[in-house]
Parts: structure tokens; sequence; C-alpha cells
């Protein structure tokens, strides 16, 4: 019998730089995997930021000024510091909020104003929100949200500031006009809607592919890698015209050279388009070929059997694994938006999933740098538990806990200032948020690019590490910090190591 390899005593290098990793939840073999599915937007054709997003939100603040609303708005410019993915705008009072996966509120800003635990309490006596209720709360989760996250922040900040209009707890008055904070929503996601249906934002993208998307050399080399091993599709949102232009610029003039030139279908054995996400992993919508001719849609439903080179429009989850002759557990599928493509992937038809998540080489950075204020945290929360180790229900004494407070607050703030004004996407100090605990629950895998799976061969077997339940992370705790003293001298916490 062969021997197993020792296992060396100290922690193993990482052969991989952080920015080329792929991170695991669940494990997952890529031996087992047959078909390998990508969307487009944010996931093969990356946006250069802040460039895209200030795009975006200077065509979405010139429709809503076209609609009827003040020219001030005029002077508001994109500022990428300050939004972040997975925040949730309250449409009854105006704020928006950072939340845990309970709902509990973690940072709340009413426009570029942020608000104190006493005036949050206001508004949220119990700090904690009904997210299912998903007519008041939106939950903002897409890269394509940044821009329309930052102009509700301005809209809100230039009607609480303006003296012709009257502050009220759900809007403004002007005279005899009532604006609520709802209705002002809604004129959002229906510009939002404008630009994105009338194909505004996508004709100027198309105008100025150099500006506007990242062309990387390596896309096509993965899809030709990938072929060798498996079957591979491509299901998008976005229509035909614009997914044809969009895959000509990355795959038909970026091959490295000395390689021959293909034509960009030829990457892909089947290739869906407006595909309407997520209702597409439900019950899904009529499946009709299209005239690549043409772009136009062909009339009837297609009923066939898949013909390489053919584009489709529409469809279902199940129509694909039927046309690929794959099941669910076989596919592995990636995109970058949690809910239309990883939780509905997931919870309905058991894809194995790849989550894209682009913020994450900033997270990374930042987390390197700044990962002392967290252990501190830690060993704070701690000391915490040491005070009231030796009492019980018939002790009277109080510990005096103002100080260590304090500190963790302070903490958690620089904390979070160092990823931008909402802080970072995934947590909060110690405390994970709601974008986080989706991800972890519903994405397999993560990386900042999916042109990481490049750095792993394709019968990798990835692992996820063991989690400790908190009942078993005890002794460890324990362990960590039994050399760590804390003092605490005119309410200015200290620790040292003995």
């Amino acid at each position: 019998m062969d021997k197993l390899p020792s296992i060396p005593s100290e922690e193993p290098r990482l052969k991989r730089d952080f920015d080329q990793m792929v991170f695991i939840n669940r494990n997952l073999t890529l031996e087992n995997i047959r078909c390998y599915g990508f969307d487009m937007d944010y996931t093969m054709a990356m946006y250069k930021s802040p460039d895209y997003e200030s795009l975006g939100f200077e065509l979405l603040r010139d429709r809503m000024v076209s609609v009827g609303y003040p020219h001030e708005l005029l002077r508001y410019t994109y500022d990428p510091s300050f939004p972040t993915r997975g925040l949730v705008i309250d449409t009854k009072y105006g704020n928006l909020l950072k939340v845990d996966s309970n709902g509990n509120i973690l940072v709340c800003s009413h426009g570029f104003t942020f608000l104190n635990g006493e005036d949050i309490q206001k508004y949220y006596p119990n700090k904690f929100i009904q997210r299912d209720d998903t007519d008041r709360f939106y939950i903002l989760n897409t890269l394509f949200n940044l821009s329309e996250t930052y102009f509700y922040t301005c809209l809100v900040d230039f009607f609480t500031r303006c003296s012709r209009y009257t502050n009220l707890e759900k809007g403004f008055q002007h005279g005899d006009l009532f604006m609520s904070y709802r209705s002002m929503f809604q004129d959002l996601r229906d510009a939002m809607d404008f630009i994105h249906d009338t194909g505004a934002l996508k004709g100027c993208t198309v105008k100025n592919l150099e500006k506007y998307v990242i062309k990387d050399p390596n896309l096509p080399a993965l899809l030709t890698r990938l072929k060798v091993t498996a079957k591979v599709f491509l299901a998008t949102n976005s229509d035909y015209s614009y997914t044809k232009a969009i895959m000509k610029y990355l795959l038909e003039s970026n091959v490295k050279s000395g390689n021959e030139k293909e034509s960009w279908r030829s990457y892909f054995d089947l290739i869906v388009v407006d595909t309407k996400k997520p209702l597409f992993f439900g019950e899904g919508t009529v499946l009709r070929q299209v005239d690549t001719n043409t772009g136009k849609l062909r009339i009837g439903t297609y009923t066939g059997d898949l013909q390489h080179g053919t584009v489709y429009s529409g469809g279902s989850s199940d129509l694909i694994s039927d046309l690929l002759e794959v099941k669910g557990k076989d596919i592995l599928y990636v995109g970058d938006h949690i809910f239309g493509d990883i939780l509905k992937s997931k919870k309905r038809q058991g894809w194995k999933t790849f989550l894209v998540v682009p913020e994450l080489n900033k997270e990374l950075l930042i987390w390197d740098k700044k990962q002392s204020m967290f252990e501190e945290l830690k060993r704070l929360d701690f000391f915490l538990a040491e005070l009231y180790k030796h009492l019980d229900s018939g002790s009277q004494e109080c510990p005096d806990i103002i100080a260590i407070q304090t500190r963790m607050k302070v903490l958690t703030h620089r904390m979070d200032m160092s990823y931008g004004q909402m802080g970072s996407l995934l947590r909060s100090g110690s405390r994970q948020t709601l974008f986080a605990s989706q991800m972890l629950r519903y994405a397999d895998l993560y990386s900042a690019t999916c042109l990481n799976l490049l750095h792993y061969p394709f019968n990798y077997h990835f692992m996820a590490p063991p989690v400790l339940m908190p009942h078993e992370s005890v002794l460890q705790q324990s362990t960590d910090f039994a050399s760590t003293e804390l003092t605490v001298t005119n309410n200015i916490v200290k620790m040292t190591r003995n």
C-alpha cells in the first residue's frame, strides 16, 4: 500500500497569490462537473470601475431631470467611495441601511448624514427591519445598483437641504405638492428601467468598449480549456445584439498572438440570450431561435435538439439541462448576481455555484492591512466574557465595561472607514453583512474573477475549511488569548501580551 504523504507541522505556504485564489464554502470536485455555465455582465464581461458606474449615474441623473426633477441635481457627480453592494433602501423613511442576515441594522444613513444609535431607534425602535417586507425594503444586490444607490442618496440629500421643501417624516412638502420617499424611489426605478430598456447604457458602452470593458486574453484561454473537459454555455439577460458586440470584443479581438482567430460563438456549446433571470430558473419563458444575421427572433417555440452555433432566446434552466443532456448537480454556474444567478440556481435547480465578487481584491488588500484591528476586536470580546465569567444569577456586582464597549465601537468605525463610507461589502466590525451571509449560504465557490479557474487543474478537489461551532471554539479562544492582559486606565483600554 502506498504511504500517504506526511502532514507538515508548519502551515503550508500558499502556491497562489490571494488575487488568484478561488475560495470555498462547500466541497466541490471539478472532475465531476460536466457543464460550465456563465453569465455575461460583470462575470465574463468585467466593466471598468468607477468609469462604468459614473456612466450609469450620469444617464440616471439626466433622465430624472428630464422627467421633472430639479436641475440642481445636475451638480452631483458619482463618488465611488460611498456606495457598496448589498445595502437596503427603506422606501418609507428614505434611509439607506446596511443590515446583517437577520435584519439587524449595522449602519444607517439619511442622505449623506450617518445616524447614531439614538437617531436610528427613532425610526427603528429595535434597530431591526423585516427584510421580507419587499414592498418597503429594496435590496441593492447588483453592481448595476451602485449608481442607483448613490443617486438615491443624492436625492435625499438635495431635498433635505433645499429650503424650498419642508422636511416631513415620510417625504417632502412643497406648497400643495407632497413627494414621498416611496414615490421618489419608484421614479428612480422607472428611470433605471428606462436607461436599460431603451439601450441607452448599452449604446454608450458599445460606442466606447475600450473605456468601459476590461479585455483579458485569459478569457478565450479559459473557455478553450474548459471545452476540452466539459460543455460550456452562456446564459445572459442581455439581448443578442449587445451580447454579440461584447463577446466579439472579448473573444475575437482578444486572441493571443500566434493563435487562430475563431468566432465568439465557437467557444460555447449553447448560447441563450434574453433569459429573464431569475424567472429563467423557474417557469422560464418561450424558447426561440435567434436569426444571427438580423438579430430578430424566429417565430414559434423551438422544440428540436441542440444545434451548435445556434443562438437561443428565453427558455428555462430545465430546457438548458435537456438540450445539454446534463443534470443540475453536473452544472457549475458562474455569475455575479447573488439573487438572480446564485441563490435561484442553487435553491430551485441544485446547480453548483460560483459567485464572482469583483470587490474581493480590494477587500482582501484592506483586510490584510487592518487585520490587527479585527484581532483586537476578538480579544476585547473575549475579555468581556472574562469579566462575567465568575458571576452568576445571584451576583450583585456590575462590571464596568463602558471603556471596552467604546473601544470596540472605535475599532469597528475605523475598520469600516478603511473600505469606504458605507464600509465593507462583507462585514461591519466582527459582524457579517446580509450579502456575506447569502454568499456563504448559496455560493459553493467564490472569487474576484472567473478567470481564477485557470490557476487550478480541472480535476481539482475544492475542500471547504472546517468551521468550528461556538461551543467548539471556546477552548481555542481561551488558548489564543490566555497570554494577553487587559488594563483600563482613565477609560483607555490597553492590551499587552505576557
